[in-house]
């Protein structure tokens, strides 16, 4: 919506070329290495060729993760050796990008998010408990309490549907316009 509306480059993981998914959810112990590099690799591909290669002639980028997502994500999914040895990896692909301006983390209930990815019907994504969906978040948390370099905004959504109301997608483009400082800023999204 907001690339439909501004002159900006849109940046949309793609999730659904990982060939490794769908065993992932069946056997996490036995395909997380394997999903998450490949994660990892074509995130890095993307990002590189988009951030790396700016446009000048669109006002900024607009993406729907950043890169340290995949670090977050393999906390979860890696034993501690699989781990250490992923995150040597990652650093050194991570070194060549920038901070971001703004990060956004939008924050709902691990039921609603239950809820949407029923919605959303892939198959695959049925195994997906509310245990996993809180660690995820547990990471998202852990990491944005270090951060200090850049400012990252959380916006507790609840139920709200900033694609389908138009009243409650003008507030979070009034929230993300704002200039914050460095760190954490946390704000709920309530509109009657």
């Amino acid at each position: 919506m907001i690339e439909e509306e501004y002159n900006c480059k849109m940046i949309l993981e793609q999730f659904d070329d990982n060939p490794f998914l769908p065993f992932f959810y069946r056997e996490p112990e036995r395909y997380g290495f394997t999903v998450e590099l490949f994660f990892m690799t074509e995130r890095y591909k993307q990002m590189t060729r988009h951030l790396l290669n700016q446009d000048l002639f669109l006002d900024f980028t607009i993406s729907d993760y950043f890169f340290t997502k995949t670090l977050l994500f393999a906390r979860n999914n890696l034993n501690d050796e699989e781990y250490r040895m992923f995150t040597k990896m990652f650093n050194v692909f991570n070194q060549s990008f920038p901070t971001p301006d703004l990060l956004v983390y939008f924050h709902r209930s691990t039921d609603i998010l239950l809820k949407n990815i029923e919605k959303r019907g892939r198959g695959y994504e049925s195994d997906i408990s509310q245990a996993y969906l809180q660690k995820v978040q547990d990471s998202y948390f852990e990491y944005f309490r270090n951060i200090v370099s850049f400012p990252i905004l959380i916006i507790d959504l609840h139920t709200l549907d900033f694609v389908e109301n138009k009243k409650h997608y003008e507030e979070v483009k009034y929230l993300i316009s704002k200039s914050y400082n460095p760190g954490v800023h946390r704000t709920s999204l309530s509109i009657s």
